[in-house]
């Protein structure tokens, strides 16, 4: 399925690109709080959907302001490996400089986030990315006890590896990758180094991240406080909506309280 055709003297600065996995009801919300302002100013939207084949397909199938695509089964593919995959599809069709990146559970209800976050990008030419490391924001106190938790646990590991003693590999304490659940991208900077969102085992674009980084482009961090006054998101929440949790799981009891909570605000 094919959208509306933009004239290319007229063709935006970037597109937005999300992947869709068995989630009819975020999906549904999410392209809902997308679908007035990429309309007003002729987005172009790229959904790609892996084979859900289910009411979340049906629905992208009514749309006529998105461009679909709707990708084979993805078989014994990871969930983040088809997702990436997915993205690469995506990314190969864009015609636009700049990509956004957004997950079916994340929520724009200030669509000015879009130009904050150009803003921050066109700053340098050699900007790669701008997003934010933290998936939801905990506030002062609650970032400043996980942050020092995690610190003290990483030398705890490191001090019982030193002395000889078996312990697990220590994790960095600060988290260094752009979480995809709203990032934007320089496409153009992607496409001329010959680079993916998937290549590897990784995390879709934690390994595009360093590529670029090492290659010598900058990327650009927003604190929570500052991408969460445009946005909800619900962590985890795609894994959550597909069954990926038992019913009883904390992320799963998380999803259907935020997604009660945003219907509920949002009069739907």
């Amino acid at each position: 399925m094919k959208a509306f055709e933009i004239p290319s003297e007229k063709q935006p600065k970037f597109s937005l690109v999300l992947v869709n996995y068995k989630t009819p009801d975020m999906t549904r919300m999410c392209l809902e709080f997308l679908e007035r302002y990429v309309k007003d100013n002729r987005i172009p939207v790229w959904v790609v959907d892996n084979d859900s084949a289910d009411e979340s397909l049906a629905y992208l199938r009514t749309l006529d302001w998105i461009n679909l695509i709707e990708r084979p089964s993805p078989g014994k593919e990871a969930g983040h490996i088809a997702h990436g995959k997915a993205l690469d599809v995506a990314l190969e069709k864009l015609e636009t400089d700049y990509l956004f990146l957004l997950h079916t559970d994340t929520f724009v209800y200030d669509s000015r986030v879009f130009s904050m976050m150009m803003k921050e990008c066109m700053q340098s030419l050699d900007t790669a990315a701008v997003g934010c490391v933290e998936q939801l924001d905990r506030g002062v106190l609650r970032e400043a006890w996980r942050l020092s938790s995690r610190y003290f646990k990483h030398y705890f590991r490191r001090a019982k590896l030193q002395l000889g003693l078996r312990s697990r590999e220590p994790k960095p304490y600060r988290e260094t990758h752009l979480k995809s659940f709203c990032t934007l991208w320089n496409a153009r900077l992607i496409k001329a180094h010959g680079l993916h969102f998937s290549m590897d085992d990784r995390v879709p674009g934690y390994t595009l991240q360093d590529r670029l980084s090492s290659l010598g482009y900058g990327i650009r961090f927003l604190s929570p406080r500052t991408i969460f006054r445009y946005l909800d998101h619900i962590q985890a929440g795609t894994v959550a909506a597909a069954g990926g949790y038992a019913k009883s799981h904390r992320r799963t009891t998380m999803y259907q309280q935020t997604l009660r909570r945003i219907q509920i605000q949002q009069g739907m």
